[in-house]
């Protein structure tokens, strides 16, 4: 698998596609430690207000928080509000 990403990494660099989609991997944005933008997810796996979990291509993303709400999303973006004490990821 790791022969096959390497190469997906490749063409995306001769083709200047953004490696986020030319992988499909998840593309974050956090500003300070109240909100996070996510590109590239896959679903909402679990939604409290103390842990959010979300499915990615390559994995999740795991946010843990206080009074953690999703203030907006689409199919592919969303953005989450609240006081975010971490971010992980499980591979």
């Amino acid at each position: 698998m790791k022969s096959h990403l390497s190469l997906k990494r490749k063409v995306a660099k001769i083709s200047e596609i953004p490696e986020d989609v030319a992988l499909g991997i998840p593309l974050i944005t956090v500003l300070g430690s109240i909100e996070i933008d996510i590109e590239n997810y896959g679903g909402i796996i679990e939604y409290t207000d103390s842990l959010i979990r979300i499915r990615t291509r390559v994995g999740q993303i795991i946010i843990k928080g206080k009074a953690l709400h999703i203030e907006n999303y689409t199919s592919d973006e969303m953005k989450i509000h609240g006081i975010i004490n971490s971010i992980e990821f499980n591979h």
